[in-house]
C-alpha cells in the first residue's frame, strides 16, 4: 500500500509541484493544506502516514502546528520542508516531534528518498542541517551534557535524542511520550544505537558515553 501524504504549504504552486512529484514516485497524496489550522483539521480527518510541513505560513506557524498535528494523527510522521535552516527552527522542530527537517534546496529525488526513509522509521535531515544538529549536540547544553564526536558521528539524529534521554534515566514509555512516538519505535532506535555503538545493553551504551566524555 502506498504511503499517504498530507502536503502543507501556503504556496499553491509548491503544493501542486510536490504533489505531482510524490505521486510520480508511488506516494498517495491524500490532501493539501495552506495553513496550520487547516492542516490540523485535515490530519485529523485523513490520518496520513506522512505530513510534509512548511514552517513559514500565515496564521498558525508550522512550528506551532507541529505538535498538534502529531496529536491529531498519532500515527503520522511529520517532515519539515522549508527554506529556513536556522538552528532555532531546527531544534524547535525536533523537540516538537519532527521526524525530518529538509531544505527546499534539496533535489527532488533526494526529497523522495528522504520521505521513503521516514516511512520506514528513519530520520531525514538535509546535509547541512545534520551538521548543525550534531554540532549543537556535541557542544551540549551544560557541562557534561555534550556527546563526543566518537559517539555522535555514529548515530542518526533520532538515535542521539534517544541516547540523551536514556542518559536522563528515562524508560521506554517515558521516551515514547517525550518524542511522541510508539514504544515499539523507541525499542527499534535503542536496538539500532546499541548495534552502532558495539554494545549489548543500555547500561553499556551509557557507560561508553560516559567514558567518551572523559
Amino acid at each position: 500500500m502506498a504511503d499517504s501524504v498530507l502536503i502543507v504549504d501556503d504556496h499553491p504552486l509548491t503544493r501542486e509541484a510536490l504533489g505531482a512529484l510524490l505521486a510520480q514516485h508511488g506516494f498517495s497524496v491524500v490532501g493539501q493544506a495552506s495553513d496550520g489550522e487547516e492542516a490540523i483539521g485535515s490530519a485529523r480527518r485523513l490520518q496520513p502516514r506522512l505530513v510534509l510541513l512548511d514552517l513559514s505560513m500565515p496564521g498558525l506557524s508550522g512550528l506551532e502546528a507541529l505538535p498538534r498535528l502529531r496529536e491529531a494523527a498519532p500515527g503520522c510522521e511529520v517532515v519539515v520542508l522549508t527554506a529556513s535552516g536556522t538552528e532555532e527552527n531546527l531544534l524547535s522542530a525536533i523537540r516538537g516531534g519532527a521526524a525530518g527537517y529538509l531544505l527546499k534546496s534539496e533535489p527532488p529525488e533526494r526529497i523522495v528518498d528522504f520521505l521513503r526513509g521516514v516511512s520506514h522509521g528513519d530520520v531525514a535531515l538535509s546535509g547541512q542541517v545534520a551538521r548543525r544538529l550534531l554540532e549543537q549536540v556535541r557542544e551540549g547544553g551544560h557541562r557534561g551534557a555534550a556527546v563526543p564526536e566518537s559517539i555522535a558521528g555514529a548515530l542518526s539524529a533520532r538515535e542521539l535524542e534517544v541516547l540523551l534521554l536514556l542518559d536522563q534515566h528515562l524508560g521506554t514509555e517515558e521516551i515514547a511520550q517525550r518524542l511522541i512516538i510508539s514504544e515499539h519505535t523507541v525499542r527499534s532506535h535503542v536496538k539500532s544505537l546499541l548495534a552502532k555503538l558495539g554494545v549489548s545493553s543500555r547500561r553499556e551504551a551509557l557507560e561508553k558515553l560516559s567514558a567518551a566524555r572523559g
